[in-house]
């Protein structure tokens, strides 16, 4: 039976080459395209892929939120990280996140194939680009937990608040896109600034950049 593959990436252009190599180079099926987290979220539960291949850095909603929802709702649907960051802080969250393998951009194509077969095999696949970094931050105790990252310090509903505001949502757009009452994302809000430390919008946006929980510097 073909791999079912949901491909989640905001370039139009990556999606459409990723899409041609997977179902002609590879023969399998792709069966939806999602532009955002969100959307990887929400057509992961219409769709129930195999596999989804999913980039990290994303409106709405980053990869690494987006594979912990999708997870934690669809324990059987695999998720292969497809970035451009080797940093073993973001391998660690993806796998974390309940990803089943992590891969670079730079990857040749036969890579990818064996990557998503991999994952669907229920195994593990990790790019040999970043494995090394990962066991050695391993080695050295450095987990998350520990690296006083937005990842262990802001709580999964925090982080996206966050990562929305960084975008340029008003509060009032947030609350509709989390199906949450204003007032619940200032309280969001006002943790999130008292737990970092920062204290206005662009402090914010700085944090949530170079914490890679949006993509707006790509």
């Amino acid at each position: 039976m073909s791999i079912r593959i949901l491909l989640a990436d905001d370039h139009n252009l990556l999606r459409k080459g990723l899409k041609e190599l997977i179902t002609k180079k590879i023969g399998l099926d792709v069966v939806g395209e999602a532009q955002n987290g969100m959307e990887a979220v929400r057509m992961a539960s219409e769709l129930r892929p195999d596999v989804v291949v999913m980039d990290i850095s994303m409106p709405d909603l980053n990869g690494i939120e987006a594979t912990r929802q999708i997870t934690a709702a669809n324990p059987k649907i695999r998720v292969l990280a497809l970035s451009m960051y080797s940093d073993p802080r973001y391998v660690t969250e993806m796998l974390r996140a309940g990803a089943a393998g992590y891969l670079l951009k730079d990857a040749a194509d036969e890579e990818l194939i064996r990557a998503i077969n991999t994952v669907a095999r229920l195994q593990t696949y990790l790019s040999p680009g970043v494995a090394g970094a990962v066991v050695q931050k391993h080695i050295r105790g450095q987990t998350s937990g520990e690296d006083g990252s937005a990842f262990s310090i802001l709580s999964a509903r925090e982080r996206e608040v966050l990562q929305l505001l960084a975008e340029g949502q008003s509060t009032k757009d947030i609350a509709t896109a989390l199906s949450r009452s204003v007032k619940t994302v200032e309280t969001h809000r006002q943790n999130i600034m008292l737990k970092l430390g920062l204290h206005n919008l662009p402090e914010l946006t700085k944090y949530a950049v170079r914490e890679g929980l949006t993509g707006l510097e790509r």
